[in-house]
């Protein structure tokens, strides 16, 4: 698996159900055209799946959409 760039993800982003900061995902899949990330709340274990997907004729990989 290629190496995941964090830098882009959100820093100390409030959780939704419980408020308390979400870290970083907790699992990251990448392919051609899409990342898949794991978030989950450790203070309340709510867990959810999100997808970013890429422009394939896109050179520097800017999200299209999350």
């Amino acid at each position: 698996m290629a190496r995941i760039d964090f830098a882009s993800l959100p820093r100390k982003h409030p959780w939704a159900q419980c408020g308390e900061p979400i870290a970083a995902p907790e699992w990251v899949e990448a392919e051609a055209s899409r990342t898949f990330y794991l978030w989950r709340c450790r203070a309340c274990d709510y867990r959810f799946e999100a997808v970013a997907y890429f422009d394939d004729s896109a050179t520097d990989n800017e999200a299209l959409a999350a």
